[in-house]
């Protein structure tokens, strides 16, 4: 059963893929506005299967003004963010950081353990680790919890983790730094079953690589979704050249964004998330790549002429007469 479950979400995922790529073959026959934004969201990294749905809606009518603000407002109301830090500050309780290595856990702990030490003091906070396996990971946790004057227990398995947690249960909030694994990684699944059987409710939340590809994104949820997500936390939008594959991946999997980050600076790159700031800095973005990218003149060298053999030359006819 859970082979077949696998075959018909691959086949899902391939519909979905195919049937959004016709959005980009029927681009040439649209009218100019509804062509622009399929373009503008194209090159700010929205997947095909949401360009298709949104711009199904425009009429071919709708002039360029009309077409971007309807798919500025679009984004805007189908991204769930957090309305406040009381979601999370506030409310309390045990949080998970999860997610690839390189996504940026540590350093979030660290900016999140910062923001909740103003509100609420050190003493009502608790920071634990999971990474044995890195190097230096557990000390680089220890010296934020040394800035800030909170303790940083290591716990190795469920068991450990009980106990710490039962140690610690008057503590407000909680916040897990966990080892980054790969979404294709089998200890994910183990990892999910740690915080299952640790005896408390322990809320992940998966933290989304803005400079990854959507493709890859989406592999990332699919691996660690499962009970008591909480939602995502997008990191290294200073560094992402389209996020808007980021923002694509939480609208379609429905993952609220509780905070989005922008630097390594503790604890000022962390912000609450404003739905339309993310949208514009997503499509916004997309005039200034254009005009960084390299040109012509960015090549100096010439490139080798291509010498075919026949069968080469045979494929090459063929290739013109099938896009002829």
């Amino acid at each position: 059963m859970h082979g077949v479950m696998g075959e018909l979400r691959s086949m899902r995922v391939m519909i979905e893929d195919q049937m959004g790529a016709l959005a980009f073959g029927d681009a040439g026959r649209m009218a100019p506005g509804k062509a622009r934004a399929v373009r503008l969201l194209s090159a700010a990294g929205f997947s095909a299967a949401l360009i298709r749905k949104i711009t199904a809606r425009l009429p071919d009518t709708i002039d360029e003004t009309q077409a971007l603000a309807f798919v500025r407002a679009a984004l805007r109301n189908n991204l769930d963010v957090a309305a406040s830090e009381a979601e999370l500050l506030d409310q309390g309780g045990v949080f998970a950081l999860v997610g690839p290595t390189g996504a940026g856990k540590t350093t979030t702990v660290a900016k999140l353990a910062a923001r909740f030490v103003v509100r609420h003091g050190a003493e009502n906070l608790a920071l634990l680790t999971t990474d044995g396996y890195r190097i230096g990971g557990q000390e680089q946790l220890r010296i934020y919890g040394r800035i800030l004057g909170v303790a940083v227990h290591a716990v190795k398995d469920a068991e450990d983790l009980r106990r710490t947690l039962g140690e610690l249960r008057n503590r407000k909030l909680v916040l897990i730094d966990t080892v980054g694994l790969s979404q294709r990684d089998r200890l994910v699944a183990e990892q999910h079953r740690m915080f299952a059987d640790c005896g408390a409710q322990v809320k992940r939340l998966l933290l989304l690589n803005a400079t990854c590809h959507g493709d890859t994104l989406g592999d990332v949820v699919r691996a660690y979704r499962g009970d008591g997500l909480a939602g995502c936390i997008l990191t290294k939008l200073d560094e992402a050249a389209a996020p808007g594959a980021a923002l694509d991946t939480a609208i379609r999997q429905r993952l609220k964004v509780f905070y989005a980050a922008d630097g390594q600076r503790v604890p000022e790159d962390l912000h609450l998330p404003v739905a339309a700031k993310l949208v514009d800095r997503a499509l916004d973005g997309v005039a200034a790549s254009a005009q960084a990218a390299p040109g012509e003149q960015d090549f100096p060298f010439e490139l080798p002429p291509v010498h075919l053999s026949a069968p080469g030359r045979e494929l090459m006819a063929a290739s013109e007469v099938l896009h002829g």
